[in-house]
């Protein structure tokens, strides 16, 4: 495997944060926080019909449950499923490349994207990246954005609370932005399930959550045409694919599933008439 080369970049730091924006609860939330007021004045009123407040309050629960649970889910607040319309009818697709940087992988995925003229999306893993400074650095420069995937991208990430998730995506907001230059504008959740309690700490920090249109699945399966298969059932302008540069798969022969994807996937893009963006870029 070729050792990867790195083009000399100078970061120069943004001289101010990203706003952030007030935060306003979606119908579904709003409705929560009054179908809970509701059933607790309705338990002081009669309180002997508090074994059915504690049913329909516990099936509410299981509902925002359910949904931290769907990473596409809007349900908690706004989410990227797909990009915005005015993206979409431009023709653009967003590639987005989830839990580096890797050493060994990540500069081949960039060569593989420089070959198409396409740009991408890196949720970079804050902890990782510090490690590899020179790495973000070459992402940047190649046009690339690196968005922020939490800092130590923990399974019981969703467990947390306002402050649990405001100390997570601040440290990894402040580690992205010096190693970048830009200050991350989109957030995924690790492993996409999240709470309640996530989307007023992202609307506190002025980040976007995004999560997909289809994912490939590449950090398991070992088959190459199976994830191809999976992103490009049905592409079309707007779509927003998953991938991983971290955790990788590889195949039975120990190839690199991402490396044996992307080639065709890009090419699938192209012949497809669309283009390849990182999700900076569809805000526009």
């Amino acid at each position: 495997m070729a050792k990867p080369t790195y083009k000399r970049f100078e970061i120069k730091l943004e001289q101010s944060a990203q706003p952030g924006r007030p935060w306003v609860p979606n119908a579904f939330m709003g409705f929560t926080f009054i179908f809970h007021t509701a059933a607790l004045v309705a338990v002081l009123w009669r309180p002997d019909d508090w074994p059915w407040a504690l049913s329909a309050v516990g099936l509410n629960q299981l509902i925002l449950i359910l949904a931290g649970l769907w990473p596409r889910s809007r349900l908690l607040g706004s989410n990227w499923t797909r990009l915005p319309p005015a993206a979409a009818a431009r023709g653009e697709v967003s590639i987005t490349i989830d839990d580096g940087p890797d050493p060994e992988i990540t500069p081949l995925v960039l060569d593989v994207l420089d070959q198409f003229d396409a740009k991408a999306s890196f949720f970079c893993i804050a902890e990782k990246a510090r490690q590899y400074p020179e790495l973000c650095r070459e992402i940047v420069s190649r046009g690339h954005s690196i968005e922020n995937h939490s800092w130590h991208h923990r399974l019981n990430f969703a467990f947390a609370g306002y402050r649990g998730f405001t100390r997570e995506l601040t440290e990894a907001q402040d580690i992205l932005t010096r190693l970048s230059g830009s200050r991350p504008l989109f957030f995924r959740a690790p492993f996409g399930i999240r709470n309640p309690i996530l989307e007023p700490v992202l609307s506190r920090l002025g980040l976007q959550l995004a999560s997909w249109t289809r994912r490939g699945f590449d950090t398991r399966e070992t088959n190459p045409d199976r994830v191809s298969q999976r992103l490009l059932r049905g592409l079309q302008a707007g779509d927003i694919l998953l991938l991983h540069d971290g955790n990788a798969a590889r195949t039975l022969a120990g190839d690199v599933v991402i490396l044996q994807v992307l080639p065709g996937v890009l090419a699938a893009i192209q012949k497809a008439n669309l283009h390849a963006v990182n999700l900076r870029s569809a805000r526009a």
